[in-house]
C-alpha cells in the first residue's frame, strides 16, 4: 500500500508552485536526514511540502469539480473521469483513489518528519541573525505537521471509512501487512490530536515579528475538530445515533463560532470568497493558495466566449434551490412569488453570484456580448461544449482573468479550506440533532439551530428573509438542507454531505433546463430530467484493487 517507504533516508520533495510571499514549496530535490535538518531553510522546505497534500476541487477530475458528480453540476465534456461516478464504469479497478495516494503521501512525509525530528533542536542549525525567530518556527513545525496528519486522515476517512493507519515510519513490508482501523478510532484520533496541539499554535501569524500566510493557525485546529465531530455523529457514521456524539459535535463547532469572535473572523460579503484576494477575506480560517492561473477559468468560461472551453455547468436542481428573496419560500411553494415567464427574477442573491445565465452581461470582464444559453445562441446548443442545463459557473470564478490570445494573463487563485460560514451551518445541525428541535436552546448552547442558520441568510448582501420559528423537525431539516446547498455550492461540500447524511438516491438524477427563443424578448423554459445511477455501495470509495492485491490483510469496501 501507499503508506509504504517510510524509511529514514532519501526521500522525495514535490514541485508546487506559490507565491513569494506565501510558503514556497521547494524546487524537487532530494534530501536524506540529515541535509533536512542541516539548516533552517531546509527544515522549512520539507514543512512546506507537506502542505503541499493539502485537498482543493479546482477540477481534480480531467477539469471536473468533484460537483459535477453531485445535483450542483453537470460536466459538459463526455471525457472527463468524473461520470465514472454515476455511468457504471467507477469499480476497483477504476477506483478514483487519487486522494488515497496522496492523503497517504501526505501521512507519510508527516510520519517521517515527526520522527526523525525527535531529539532535534534549533542549536543543531547554524547560528545566524535570524536565530530566534528561527526557533521559535522550528519549533511550532512539529504541531502544524500533527495537524497535517490528522487532516490527511480524515480526508480519508470521509471517502472509504475503515483506512489503514500508522504513526509509525514503516518499511514496504510493514506496510503492506496493516489491516483497517476502525473509522470510529481514527476520528477520535483526530480530535485527541487537535485537542493536544491547538494551545500550541499561533491564532493569527499577523502579530508576529515576521509574516506568512496560509500556515495553520488555532482557528484552523477547531475547525478541523468541527468538521470531523459532525462526520462523526452524522448517519454514515453513527448507525446507532448516539446523541452524544451530537452533543460532542455542537460544542466542537460552538467552539469555533467562539473563537473566530475573539480572533477577528468575520462574516463579510459572500463575493468575498472567491478572486485574487480572496485568501484575505474576513471570514476565511484557512486557505491553500496555488499562485497564479488561468486553467479553472478556461476549462469553465462558456463556449462562445474567446478562450472559453466551459465545463462544470450548474444544473436547474441547484438553480431551484435559490428561493425567492422577497418571500424567503422555494420557487414552487405556494404564495413564493415565483413567475414562469421570468423564471430568474427575484431570486436569493446568491443565485447571481454563482451562477451565469441566459442574458447576463459582462461576463467575463472582457466578453462584450450576452450570455445566450439558449437553443441557437452563442452560447447554447448546438454547439460543441456548450450547456446542458442551461447555466455556466460564476462562483470561483475571477472575471478580470483574459483568455484571448494577445491578452491573456493569470490570477491568483486560492482554495478556501474553512471559513466561518461553514461552522454556523454545522452547529445549527448539530444542536438540532442534539436538542431535538430547530428552536431548542440551553444552557451550553444559547443559540437555537433557526438563529445560527438566520445568521448565515442575513449576512451582508445576501439578506433573505429570516426562517420563521416554529418549524417542524422535518420542515428545519428540508430547509437546512437546502440552506446549505447554497450557500456552500462548488466548495466542495454537497458530494460529501449527502453521503454522511444517506440520502445518496438524490444523486440519481439531476434537472437541466432547455431554453428556446420565442420572440425578440421572450423565452420557453422546458425541464430536462438528466438520469444517473446510484447504488448505496457508493457511500464509500472502492478501497484500490492495487492495493488489496499487495497487502492480504487489507479488505474490500461492501458492495465493490
Amino acid at each position: 500500500m501507499k503508506i509504504k517507504n517510510i524509511i529514514i533516508g532519501s526521500f522525495l520533495l514535490l514541485s508546487v508552485s506559490a507565491c513569494e510571499e506565501d510558503m514556497n514549496y521547494n524546487e524537487f530535490v532530494s534530501y536524506n536526514q540529515e541535509q533536512v535538518f542541516s539548516s533552517f531553510d531546509r527544515t522549512k522546505n520539507f514543512v512546506t511540502n507537506i502542505y503541499s497534500y493539502l485537498d482543493h476541487d479546482f477540477g481534480y477530475y480531467s477539469g471536473a469539480m468533484l460537483a459535477s458528480a453531485t445535483d450542483e453540476a453537470d460536466y459538459v465534456w463526455s471525457w472527463s473521469s468524473i461520470h465514472d461516478f454515476y455511468n457504471g464504469a467507477w469499480s476497483a479497478s477504476n477506483p478514483k483513489a487519487g486522494m488515497w495516494s496522496n492523503m497517504y503521501a501526505g501521512i507519510r512525509a508527516a510520519n517521517l518528519f515527526l520522527d526523525a525530528s525527535q531529539g532535534q533542536t534549533y542549536t543543531d542549525f547554524k547560528y545566524n541573525k535570524d536565530y530566534n525567530e528561527q526557533m521559535e518556527r522550528f519549533n511550532r513545525y512539529q504541531y502544524e505537521v500533527r495537524f497535517l496528519r490528522a487532516y490527511f486522515y480524515f480526508n480519508l476517512v470521509r471517502q472509504y471509512g475503515d483506512v489503514p493507519f500508522t504513526t509509525d515510519v514503516l518499511t514496504e513490508e510493514e506496510a503492506n501487512t496493516i489491516s483497517r482501523t476502525p473509522a470510529s478510532q481514527v476520528f477520535g484520533f483526530i480530535v485527541s490530536e487537535c485537542d493536544d496541539i491547538v494551545n500550541n499554535l499561533p491564532s493569527s501569524y499577523s502579530n508576529l515579528a515576521y509574516t506568512e500566510t496560509g500556515r495553520i493557525n488555532r482557528a484552523a485546529v477547531l475547525a478541523l475538530k468541527a468538521r470531523t465531530s459532525l462526520y462523526r455523529a452524522s448517519a454514515l457514521f453513527n448507525s446507532g445515533e448516539d446523541k452524544k456524539l451530537w452533543k460532542e459535535a455542537a460544542l466542537a463547532n460552538k467552539a469555533v463560532l467562539d473563537s473566530c469572535a475573539e480572533y477577528g473572523i468575520t462574516l463579510g460579503a459572500y463575493t468575498d470568497l472567491w478572486g485574487t484576494e480572496n485568501y484575505k477575506a474576513s471570514e476565511v480560517i484557512l486557505s491553500r493558495r496555488l499562485g497564479d492561473l488561468n486553467s479553472l477559468e478556461a476549462l469553465n468560461y462558456p463556449v462562445g466566449v474567446e478562450g472559453g472551453n466551459s465545463g462544470n455547468c450548474p444544473t436547474q436542481t441547484l438553480v431551484d434551490a435559490y428561493e425567492m428573496k422577497a418571500t424567503g419560500l422555494l420557487w414552487n411553494e405556494a404564495g413564493s412569488g415565483y413567475d414562469p415567464a421570468n423564471p430568474y427574477e427575484g431570486r436569493d442573491p446568491r443565485f447571481e453570484m454563482t451562477i451565469v445565465k441566459n442574458g447576463d452581461l459582462g461576463w467575463p470582464g472582457y466578453n462584450s456580448k450576452e450570455i445566450q444559453t439558449f437553443v441557437g445562441g452563442f452560447n447554447g446548443a448546438p454547439l460543441s461544449g456548450a450547456t446542458q442545463t442551461g447555466y455556466y459557473l460564476k462562483k470561483y470564478l475571477d472575471p478580470s482573468v483574459d483568455l484571448r490570445p494577445n491578452s491573456s494573463n493569470e490570477k491568483r487563485h486560492s482554495w478556501v479550506t474553512y471559513r466561518l460560514g461553514e461552522f454556523y451551518l454545522n452547529y445549527a445541525e448539530a444542536v438540532f440533532n442534539y436538542l431535538g428541535s430547530a428552536d431548542a436552546k440551553s444552557a451550553d448552547f444559547p443559540m437555537s439551530a433557526t438563529e445560527a442558520v438566520n445568521v448565515i441568510r442575513q449576512r451582508s448582501g445576501v439578506d433573505m428573509p429570516a426562517l420563521p420559528a416554529g418549524l417542524s423537525s422535518a420542515d428545519f431539516s428540508d430547509k437546512y438542507e437546502n440552506e446549505r446547498m447554497v450557500e456552500l455550492a462548488f466548495e466542495g461540500h454537497r458530494f460529501w454531505d449527502v453521503r454522511r447524511w444517506k440520502e445518496g438516491e438524490k444523486f440519481s438524477s439531476v434537472t437541466g433546463m432547455k431554453i428556446e427563443k420565442t420572440g425578440d424578448d421572450s423565452f420557453s423554459y422546458t425541464r430536462v430530467e438528466i438520469p444517473r445511477s446510484w447504488s448505496d455501495k457508493m457511500y464509500f470509495f472502492p478501497i484500490p484493487d492495487s492495493e488489496i492485491r499487495k497487502n492480504p490483510n487489507l479488505t474490500q469496501n461492501t458492495g465493490w
